[in-house]
């Protein structure tokens, strides 16, 4: 075994890898950009090395810097975590030739599977059932669109290099080919370097199912089961569980020997996975699945394999990578149980799904499972720290297991009601929604469930009068320590024969809302909601009296006390998974009220102006793409909020911060 290894990566699989490691008895390094200074990762490992600015370009894609630093730290072997330089042959050459050892595949390996379609092509070869497509070199439009037509529409665009939905597109008509395919080629291009792509068709009730495979030097290959990972949102992974709902045994055989003849056809050693599209039209049956891509490196899903096997892969990729055998044959890898893992994400559902950044000033997670059920919480961050413009917004990943289906769900529901994450918009109500949804509920999944039924699953219900009261009395500071930067707000008052008042204001989404909060002589609390603003068209409850909470023995009926965080210049009031984050106005500011005025169009977070579509001086209608902006390595299409003229426009390949003034327009004049 390796007495020191370098962890080429971050977050929180850098943290996974750290924590077997020392199992082991084996020395980890850490590498580090500006951003992740303080980060978790730095701080468990034993040592940490700076390697660049917080651009990954500058940093985690540094190849030569990470291997100089695991030089000049006397690691023996490198592990690349999952995304970055995990699946780069070029990278693997070089680790091998500064005498190191790479933890993961070969780079022969890894350049028969990198592109998907010469990877398609030799699964077919070795008898492995194959998306009917085209996997060609030819890359002209004309050719491209007619290999569309002769594959049948709707198909799907798919760069060759790279994954987690970067360079797809689904495209419904001929019409819309030509549009879909440049999108998909700056995406790919952006993302992998890469803007060729392959057509395939479009599989109607598509469930996205895995295979976990490991191999070793001695030509063992064994499979570990399947995973499902059909709830997505954009082509990416948003829950995934193990095994697949409704696996049959006949598919699960045949799935699961075409994924161990994949993994020798190429002589893979190490983890990986193969990724199959099922046609689930028809339920599942052992004909209607094919080849998708394999992931050459651990992937960000496997603690969900890890917990109904009882194994842990990133132990058996160090000891497979030292030169040792597979420490299981296939007979002794037993499947016990279900288990689900959900992402955390910083970012708005209800916006569809646009990253988010913050300061993490309030984070909870649950402290155990229910009864009869385990969990574990896979994560980078503590509070206080900021959600990073620079990385991928995950925040963490819940991972629960149960003896069946139905308890795994029920563990996962309780751990997302317990969770409290306030300072970045975040996914938790969400995914708690997904988990309830009646279709998901039943194993009725397949990756178009969270587009049918996205309204419903990202709309959250507006606050109830007890939920204001509640974040007015925290605003307050009656009872509690004081929030409220009024300094009025802060005497404890006196009144012999009547309530106390104190006036508050809150904000929530566009709304204002006033409110009285009342201290009874008796020590009861309290609050009146005068009036909201009519900033939205959203409902709110009607103006009257609420208790958010009594304490019993100051009379009254005992209420239980709310769940809320108190972070700088906000209160959020947590409701099962819901977390209602409301802006508490400091009365000694004025608030410049004019400056989101409906005459420009802001960045909703900090990205690159990759492409502009319009200039100055142009009349443009409501609707009209104006430009792509890139973030959290998604493009994002700015559109026209209103008819109007263009009187600045942002510049292409300009770096905006969040709240940017991208686009302004031409004041209208009458007349």
């Amino acid at each position: 075994m390796f007495a020191k290894i370098l962890i080429a990566n971050r977050g929180e699989i850098a943290c996974r890898v750290i924590r077997t490691a020392r199992k082991l008895g084996v020395r980890t390094v850490a590498v580090y950009s500006d951003a992740d200074a303080k980060s978790l990762h730095v701080e468990m490992a034993d040592e940490a090395v700076h390697i660049g600015a917080s651009p990954v370009g500058e940093s985690y894609l540094r190849g030569d810097k990470i291997i100089a630093a695991a030089k000049a730290t006397g690691a023996e072997a490198i592990h690349p975590g999952y995304g970055f330089l995990s699946e780069n042959p070029d990278f693997v050459d070089q680790v091998a030739a500064a005498g190191l050892v790479f933890i993961g595949p070969s780079a022969a390996s890894i350049r028969a599977m990198g592109l998907k379609d010469a990877a398609k092509r030799l699964m077919e070869k070795a008898g492995v059932p194959v998306v009917p497509g085209y996997h060609g070199e030819a890359q002209e439009i004309v050719l491209l669109a007619s290999k569309a037509r002769e594959i049948g529409y709707p198909v799907l665009i798919k760069a060759r290099a790279g994954g987690g939905g970067k360079g797809m597109r689904r495209v419904e008509h001929p019409d819309d080919f030509s549009e879909a395919l440049s999108g998909a080629r700056r995406e790919a291009k952006a993302a992998f370097g890469d803007d060729r792509v392959l057509v395939e068709k479009y599989v109607d009730k598509p469930r996205h199912i895995e295979v976990q495979v490991f191999g070793d030097i001695f030509g063992n290959a064994v499979h570990l089961y399947e995973r499902d990972c059909s709830a997505q949102r954009r082509h990416q992974k948003v829950i995934e569980e193990a095994p697949a709902p409704g696996m049959t045994p006949a598919l699960r055989k045949a799935m699961t020997e075409a994924a161990v003849k994949a993994a020798k056809a190429i002589h893979y050693c190490g983890a990986g996975t193969i990724e199959f599209i099922v046609d689930a039209s028809q339920g599942l049956k052992a004909d209607c699945f094919w080849f998708m891509e394999m992931n050459t490196r651990l992937q960000v899903e496997h603690p969900v394999t890890e917990m109904v096997t009882g194994i842990d892969l990133v132990e058996w990729q160090l000891k497979v990578a030292a030169g040792e055998k597979l420490p299981k044959t296939q007979s002794e890898i037993q499947l016990s149980g279900h288990a689900f893992e959900a992402r955390l994400y910083a970012e708005d559902a209800a916006k569809g799904f646009l990253p988010a950044t913050g300061t993490l000033h309030h984070l909870k997670f649950p402290d155990a499972a229910p009864e009869g059920a385990s969990m574990r919480i896979e994560t980078c961050v503590r509070a206080g720290d900021a959600i990073s413009p620079f990385y991928d917004p995950m925040i963490a990943k819940l991972v629960v297991h149960g003896k069946d289906r139905q308890t795994a769900l029920d563990a996962l529901g309780a751990a997302l009601s317990q969770t409290e994450i306030a300072g970045s918009t975040v996914n938790t109500a969400f995914l708690a929604a997904l988990a309830t949804d009646a279709d998901f509920a039943a194993g009725d999944v397949d990756t178009g469930l969270i587009g049918r039924h996205q309204e419903t699953l990202t709309s959250v219900p507006p606050p109830s009068g007890e939920i204001i009261a509640s974040a007015a009395l925290a605003a307050s500071g009656a009872g509690i320590p004081v929030l409220s930067n009024d300094p009025w707000s802060a005497l404890a008052g006196y009144a012999h024969f009547h309530a106390i008042a104190r006036r508050t204001r809150l904000r929530y989404g566009e709304d204002d809302i006033f409110a009285r909060v009342l201290v009874r002589p008796d020590g009861r609390f309290e609050v009146v909601l005068d009036q909201f603003s009519t900033g939205s068209t959203a409902p709110h409850p009607p103006a009257g009296t609420f208790s958010p909470y009594s304490d019993g023995e100051k009379g009254g009926a005992s209420r239980q006390r709310p769940r809320l965080a108190r972070w700088p210049g906000h209160v959020t009031v947590f409701e099962g998974a819901i977390g209602y984050s409301f802006a508490v106005p400091d009365p000694l500011a004025r608030a410049d009220e004019t400056a989101a005025a409906s005459g420009s169009l802001r960045a909703p977070m900090p990205g690159l102006v990759k492409l502009v579509r319009a200039a100055k001086g142009d009349a443009v209608i409501k609707g009209q793409p104006l430009l792509i902006l890139e973030a959290m390595k998604m493009e994002h299409m700015i559109s026209a909020p209103h008819d109007g003229v263009i009187a600045e426009i942002a510049a292409e390949g300009a770096q905006v911060t969040d709240g940017t003034v991208l686009v302004r327009f031409a004041e209208q004049v009458d007349g």
